[in-house]
């Protein structure tokens, strides 16, 4: 180990990777209790601390209702029903500054003590400015369904999902270049197959974010069919007025997408696997492999199974998380068999 970039570096990345998990999961959990328009405005200050008495409730619950949410979806609701959706939202932008403070404060005592490499400062800058830009895209999103949709656009939660995703995956991509300081020429062909699964892998997750906004995992709730006796739902190409528009913006068109991609992510991941095995040479790549390939059929199963039982909140949260850990193997064999 080098005498900068020591393990407590390597402790503080991992953390950070730990506590983008954990925001992952409450915004999940967020998303399918339609619980993220709850606070309607951002105070980051101020914000972290949430109503303390029944005055501040009130004046909490009057504000969420001048938004479309409680206008044309939720106008039934009681201070306690209010109290239940603000929390996962309330709670999900705490970890999010949270994970800002970790990063900032331990980054400048190990710049002010000289443990970190040039190399390594550059690259502690760069994630922290894409975790900022994260928190913005967040706000950027709620803002969406502030207007006339009681409902956020898909796309920005597309973004916001998916750079979380990619903020995470960079950490740990940091993280293992200090566990393993040294480097190895790779076969180039094997490598350029990884980089397009995990490039297509990153488009499914997009896909799901896709899912996961305009609420279609609760329509063709059927497999392997869409529908009975039908692979491809007529609605998938006639419910938007393009092609494009079917396959961006229509529910049936965005699920057929997801769900189709979902085949070619294993099949990848299964020639990744058995291409892999004549360049083992380690432990790890082993692990990598092993567990990139049991990854992806959980994940699998635990999306056939999502939607079948029409998305329960726990079955949602946890193809999630399939999600998020299946990225992590493929980061982690990537990087095993490229550097």
């Amino acid at each position: 180990m080098k005498k900068k970039d020591n393990k407590k570096v390597i402790y503080w990345l991992l953390t950070g990777c730990l506590l983008i998990f954990i925001m992952v999961i409450v915004g999940g959990i967020t998303r399918l209790t339609h619980s993220g328009l709850s606070i309607s405005n951002y105070k980051l200050i101020s914000g972290t601390i949430p109503p303390m008495n029944d005055a501040e409730w009130n004046a909490a619950f009057d504000l969420y209702k001048q938004y479309p949410e409680y206008q044309k979806l939720n106008n039934h609701f009681t201070l306690e029903d209010f109290k239940d959706i603000y929390f996962w939202e309330w709670i999900h932008r705490v970890i999010g500054r949270v994970i800002g403070l970790v990063f900032f404060f331990p980054f400048v005592y190990f710049l002010i003590t000289k443990q970190l490499t040039k190399q390594t400062i550059k690259k502690a800058i760069g994630l922290m400015c894409l975790g900022a830009f994260q928190g913005f895209l967040g706000w950027y999103m709620v803002k969406s369904g502030l207007v006339d949709r009681p409902d956020v656009s898909h796309f920005r939660l597309a973004a916001h999902l998916t750079t979380a995703f990619i903020t995470f995956a960079l950490t740990f991509w940091v993280a293992l270049d200090l566990i393993f300081p040294f480097n190895k020429v790779t076969d180039s062909a094997f490598k350029n197959l990884l980089r397009v699964t995990t490039f297509v892998l990153l488009v499914q997750i997009i896909y799901g974010a896709f899912v996961a906004g305009l609420d279609a995992g609760w329509i063709h709730n059927h497999w392997p069919m869409m529908s009975e006796g039908k692979f491809i739902h007529e609605t998938v190409y006639t419910e938007q007025n393009s092609l494009l528009l079917n396959l961006t913006e229509g529910k049936s068109g965005v699920q057929f997408v997801h769900r189709t991609l979902a085949y070619f992510v294993v099949a990848l991941i299964l020639i990744v696997f058995f291409k892999g095995q004549k360049f083992i040479e380690t432990k790890y790549q082993k692990l990598a492999l092993n567990s990139l390939v049991g990854l992806v059929f959980l994940q699998f199963v635990l999306g056939v199974l999502t939607l079948l039982l029409q998305v329960p909140v726990w079955l949602g949260v946890a193809h999630q998380v399939g999600a998020f850990f299946l990225l992590t193997a493929m980061t982690f064999t990537l990087h095993r068999f490229s550097k």
